[in-house]
């Protein structure tokens, strides 16, 4: 990517909009905007659909404002949950290819604007943070309302819109890793009824991974028109472009947690062909969101996405998994078997949430809010790949000898994937407000699923039913009691290894615990769980194929979490989290029997995390604030038939830092992530590799707001 010119594309496309706001007074929060953003009142429309506050919700709701996730030093989505109970963000390091994260032991499913955002591996590129106003974490089963998804729970990422008060701002950043970057983000009316609205990203870095770049083209318009008080459309355009690469290397477990005689491996190796490994992407996609009222007691809300991805995929990772305990071809130890692996991606989504809502009463006292809705999507997903083996001594690689087809796929190639999945759900949701004290939620779902897979096989055709229920109420001023059970379905495309279709995954929770909150800016939940999985996919050891999976009888995910946020005297924010969970098989047939009783991998018992910030007052125009926190991960064990015994990866504590000192409409911050440096391992699997945690990543941030 050429900074400069990309740059300067980027400015002529905002130069219009920042015309047009630069000339009103700065915009500055008003005193209830500081206050919500750690408070009780911040609302997420995710776990309901509807526009309630946390505290009426019998589920518990994590809402991160992006000025929240910005002073935490967050990159990537994955980032965003650095600091959010229940959650192991990370869980392979800093991946460049995709965005993951562990809720309750299990990996969550990603969402945008309340519909499904990610169909497939590899096929599309990660979403940038700067894009979105907020990241909401709905912990526990929500295929009430989102049909088929992640029984751990989902992340919902909600997008910027346009506002009708003017207010912008652009920043320039330099920080680790070679990373320069501008970004972009003005509103403002255009006319008495339209508001429009730009953000943009340019980038151009490196990553703690040699010859891994991360650069980055981001180009997200927006306008609202809303004629009158009842209607409001928004229309949602993004166009992003990355040029990247794989920063998870794959390294084999001698040679990293494991010793080897000549060492340990080099914490910034790059395995594979410089110019010729990559990850470059394009995305386009469109959303359009209607909102009409009615009247007071009817509202329509339709929304609609279409998405076109395309992505280049080339990699290279050394052959860990025949032999984990002694993966080298040679005496030495220094020889390894080198694969290559390439695809072409092309996916194409659509995807729609429509629903009305009701408001009434039944009694002088009892207020619902009933929900009606249909949604779909369709989604086809096309690669084509390719792939080849070779040697390499690992601890002196010569670049030049490896292979480059050319700079296409490796060989032989085809045709490896072409799949369509389709959805169909109907949703019924009643909220029930008892006294404006006790809140219950009741609500059923019937969704039919289906894909074809005209390469590998594994087509499916099959529906559901969901149920959801939940109470929470207020007995006393302050403290709220909840309890609640809720219902997952998930179908899979795909074959086992031993060739049957996947049979869908179905789960249930129960969950009961307490919101306290005492006053507006804060709020304390803790929570106990208990979810049962049925027909979850695992990777099948008895073969050499590392891509082939078996389903086993049932997973298990019990757990407790304790979250708490504030605001204490002297203006001091606080978020405090902590989490227990054990996820593991304990039920399977025969062939599976090994797995009964282990903690899943790569999944630590115990995360906690502390993050604090403090404004101090340095004139009338000067604001210094500083902030801090601290995140910790547990031991987690991998289980395999190389290692039946386990093998253990170590936890670890991280601290991040923050500073930034605000003066009239300009802001100078700086970020910096693992500020210690601390090396460590995210996660070491017993088929054969290991996965380095992140770096430090220190970054400053100049901006002008107007």
């Amino acid at each position: 990517m050429k900074f400069a010119p990309a740059l300067l594309l980027a400015g002529s496309a905002l130069s219009s909009t920042i015309a047009h706001a630069q000339d009103a007074e700065p915009a500055q929060p008003s005193d209830r905007d500081r206050i919500v953003v750690v408070g009780e009142r911040l609302r997420s429309e995710g776990a309901t659909k509807t526009d309630v506050p946390a505290i009426e919700v019998p589920q518990p709701v994590t809402v991160i404002p992006d000025e929240v996730f910005e002073a935490q030093g967050a990159v990537s989505i994955s980032d965003t949950l650095n600091y959010v109970a229940g959650v192991h963000a990370n869980p392979y390091g800093p991946d460049s290819r995709v965005d993951g994260a562990f809720v309750r032991g299990i990996n969550a499913l990603q969402f945008r604007d309340g519909m499904r955002d990610i169909f497939s591996f590899y096929a599309s590129i990660r979403a940038d943070p700067y894009n979105f106003s907020q990241v909401e974490v709905i912990r526990g089963p929500a295929s009430v309302l989102f049909g088929a998804g992640s029984l751990g729970g989902i992340v919902n990422l909600v997008s910027k819109t346009p506002q009708f008060t003017p207010e912008g701002e652009i920043s320039l950043r330099y920080g680790s890793f070679d990373r320069i970057e501008a970004l972009a983000d003005v509103t403002g009316p255009i006319t008495s009824t339209l508001a429009g609205r730009v953000v943009a990203r340019v980038r151009d870095s490196g990553t703690q991974t040699d010859f891994v770049p991360d650069d980055r083209i981001l180009l997200s318009p927006s306008l609202t028109w809303a004629p009158t008080a009842s209607t409001e459309l928004t229309l949602i355009g993004l166009y992003q472009e990355d040029d990247g690469g794989s920063t998870s290397q794959f390294l084999p477990l001698v040679g990293t947690i494991l010793p080897n005689p000549n060492g340990q491996l080099d914490s910034d190796l790059f395995i594979g062909k410089p110019g010729w490994d990559r990850y470059d992407g394009r995305l386009a996609q469109g959303t359009a969101l209607l909102t009409q009222r009615v009247s007071d007691a009817v509202q329509f809300n339709l929304k609609a996405r279409y998405i076109d991805s395309d992505l280049t995929y080339f990699t290279h990772y050394p052959n860990s998994y025949s032999n984990p305990t002694n993966p080298y071809l040679d005496a030495d130890q220094r020889q390894i078997g080198l694969y290559a692996d390439g695809s072409y991606a092309r996916m194409e989504v659509f995807s729609t949430d429509n629903n009305v809502q009701f408001r009434f009463d039944t009694g002088p006292a009892i207020e619902h809010i009933l929900l009606a809705g249909i949604d779909y999507s369709r989604s086809r997903v096309r690669k084509t790949g390719g792939f080849g083996y070779e040697a390499i001594d690992i601890y002196d690689i010569d670049y030049d000898a490896i292979s480059d087809w050319d700079g296409g796929l490796p060989q032989p190639e085809g045709p490896s994937e072409d799949v369509t999945q389709k959805q169909l759900g109907f949703y019924l949701q009643d909220q029930i407000r008892f006294r404006d004290r006790v809140s219950i939620v009741l609500g059923v779902r019937r969704d039919e699923a289906s894909a074809t897979d005209a390469v590998g096989g594994g087509s499916y055709d099959t529906g559901a039913t969901s149920f959801r229920a939940g109470i929470i109420g207020e007995i006393v001023p302050g403290v709220s009691p909840f309890a609640s059970y809720t219902e997952s379905f998930e179908p899979i495309a795909g074959v086992a290894s031993d060739g049957t279709p996947f049979v869908p995954k179905q789960g249930r929770q129960y969950e009961a615990g307490i919101k306290f909150h005492p006053d507006p800016a804060t709020l304390v939940t803790a929570t106990v769980y208990d979810i049962v999985e049925s027909n979850r996919p695992v990777s099948d050891d008895s073969t050499p194929d590392l891509n082939d999976q078996i389903q086993v009888g049932e997973l298990t995910s019990r757990g407790f979490e304790l979250e708490a946020s504030t605001r204490l005297p002297g203006a001091v924010s606080l978020i405090a989290n902590y989490s227990y969970n054990e996820t593991e098989i304990t039920d399977a047939d025969i062939a599976q029997a090994a797995l009964i009783g282990n903690q899943l991998d790569n999944v630590p018992k115990h995360n906690a995390s502390l993050w604090v910030t403090k404004p101090f007052q340095l004139a009338d125009a000067m604001v210094l604030t500083l902030g801090g926190g601290l995140r910790y991960a547990g031991d987690n064990i991998s289980y395999g038939p190389a290692f039946p015994n386990g093998i253990e990866t170590p936890g670890r504590t991280l601290v991040d830092a923050y500073a930034a000192l605000d003066w009239n409409d300009w802001s100078l911050s700086v970020n910096a992530t693992n500020l210690f440096d601390e090396s460590y391992y995210s996660a070491c699997l017993a088929r054969g590799d290991c996965f380095l945690g992140a770096e430090r990543n220190v970054y400053a941030t100049l901006t002008r707001r107007f």
